[in-house]
């Protein structure tokens, strides 16, 4: 990806300064508080799930900005939004930035939303400030990347790279039987009753930026307002089921049971112990634990339990997979264990091309972004196998996300903007 990016010698100058004082703390968080009002929850939350009609008046609301903007909105045949503002070169590739309105069930006001409001208020400060682009400079909302109706999750952003395809993603149900396809219909008509043309999927893009809240706690006990991501780990995610033989709780004696909870206990605990690493950064996580018959005086005939294996590295998350394998393959408590894979997605590693020139811009905004690596998934780690694709993340408080909670200071989101709109306009030279 890296050789997509050539800039000349003579590089143009860019007033940086007065890009980042272009952006307007109150429109930001005017636009947050708005936003956070479609699928506002009465405890401060946000429940504004993909394709519902709380997702549609946002995306509907987004389109209303682009007049202003002397942008063209128009909408893809998965419902991706995109505000585009022409350059001087129309026939280059454009700058791209964004990331996704939905929210969880019980989510909060900054993830995703964020991304999308940064990007909104980073292109009117490039307007305000005079700034030209050479390249065309375009605005996205992604659908669904939550997740949290219609799984998996970014579905837009998969669908837009090829990663999935649109007809298969049409049919996935949420737990009402309703077809996302069905759900998107609906969208759409609203959007061109709206008079929002369509665009075809898979357009080109010189690169893509997406700025997120970090949904973890670094940068907040880092004392600091913006990092630079390097890359999105890698996730493997497995089910394993544990056999054994169901028997009366009270007559059995334990050298006689096969005790399929016993089983699955100590090949839990083998497990986590093989996921142990000296630098924390395997991310080893069992999010569910189901034992068969669940009578309370019968041995468990059958444990079901999955997991979440994390890692940056793809050689490291390859050796623990493989590590995995074979501890299944053995005996535990008397009863066998079968180890299945669920998914998997390759780590993902962001271009020094990228990685550098945000750092080069923070330092010369005087931000303080220190590296790190996001242990989430994102719509970014589907674009970085179109474009070029880096990340910026800004803290949120306690790390919560995911919840009515979550919280980001307004001068650490104002400082992501305006290290998003200096190195929009870099990249747009």
């Amino acid at each position: 990806m890296e050789s997509h990016l050539h800039y000349p010698t003579e590089k143009p100058v860019i007033d940086v300064a007065a890009i980042a004082a272009a952006v307007n703390p109150e429109r930001l968080a005017n636009d947050l508080a708005t936003v956070a009002k479609m699928g506002g929850r009465s405890d401060g939350g946000v429940a504004r799930l993909a394709l519902d009609d709380n997702d549609t008046r946002a995306r509907l609301w987004l389109i209303e900005q682009a007049s202003a903007l002397g942008a063209r909105a128009s909408v893809d045949a998965i419902g991706n939004v995109f505000l585009d503002v022409p350059g001087s070169d129309p026939a280059l590739e454009p700058v791209v930035t964004g990331s996704h309105l939905d929210s969880q069930p019980t989510g909060g006001k900054y993830d995703g939303a964020l991304g999308v409001l940064a990007g909104l208020e980073a292109l009117r400060a490039l307007k305000q400030a005079g700034f030209t682009p050479r390249r065309p400079l375009s605005l996205v909302s992604w659908t669904n990347e939550e997740g949290a109706r219609f799984s998996p999750g970014t579905s837009g952003s998969a669908v837009f790279c090829g990663v999935r395809s649109l007809d298969e993603t049409r049919l996935v149900e949420d737990n009402d039987g309703v077809s996302l396809g069905r759900a998107l219909d609906t969208c759409l008509a609203e959007l061109d009753a709206a008079g929002v043309p369509r665009r075809p999927l898979a357009t080109p893009m010189h690169a893509f930026l997406e700025l997120h809240i970090e949904q973890g706690p670094i940068l907040e006990r880092q004392g600091v307002s913006a990092g630079v991501v390097e890359g999105i780990q890698g996730v493997s995610w497995y089910e394993v089921t544990v056999s054994g033989s169901a028997n009366h709780a009270g007559t059995t004696p334990r050298a006689m049971r096969r005790d399929a909870l016993e089983g699955a206990c100590a090949l839990a605990t083998a497990l986590r112990e093989a996921a142990r690493d000296s630098e924390d950064r395997v991310r080893f996580t069992i999010g569910t634990f189901a034992v068969s018959p669940g009578s309370v005086n019968t041995i468990p005939d059958q444990v079901t339990f999955t997991i979440d294996l994390r890692h940056p590295e793809a050689a490291t998350l390859k050796a623990l997979e493989a590590e995995f394998n074979e501890l299944a393959q053995q005996t535990w408590a008397g009863c066998k264990a079968t180890l299945t894979s669920l998914s998997r997605v390759e780590p993902v590693a962001f271009p020094a091309t990228l990685t550098v020139l945000l750092d080069d811009t923070a330092h010369e905004l005087g931000i303080t972004a220190p590296r790190l690596v996001s242990g989430a998934f994102h719509d970014s780690i589907h674009l970085a196998n179109h474009c070029p694709t880096a990340m910026l993340f800004v803290p949120c408080r306690d790390g919560l996300s995911h919840h009515p909670d979550e919280h980001t200071e307004l001068d650490d989101a104002v400082a992501g903007t305006q290290l998003l709109a200096a190195s929009l306009a870099s990249l747009t030279r």
